[in-house]
């Protein structure tokens, strides 16, 4: 797979740790996702994934150029 670049801001990092996701856990999951879709609310690409740790994550994305992307949300699913 190559590689993906994430792109990181205090606000978007931030954003994602109120829903109880890390930075690296975010990043694993758009390096290594098992699904994807388009998001019914904002219709912005989304990444599902498992964590090192088993935790089901979806991952909201922007997409900025071929090769990176700028989370927008994250968090756990059942």
């Amino acid at each position: 797979m190559p590689r993906v670049d994430v792109f990181w801001t205090e606000e978007n990092e931030s954003h994602l740790l109120l829903n109880k996701v890390s930075r690296e856990e975010a990043e694993h999951i758009i390096r290594n996702p098992i699904g994807h879709d388009v998001s019914e609310s904002s219709e912005r690409p989304i990444v599902f994934g498992y964590t090192p740790t088993r935790r089901k994550i979806a991952v909201v994305y922007e997409i900025i150029d071929s090769v990176t992307g700028y989370p927008i949300t994250a968090y756990e699913v059942e």
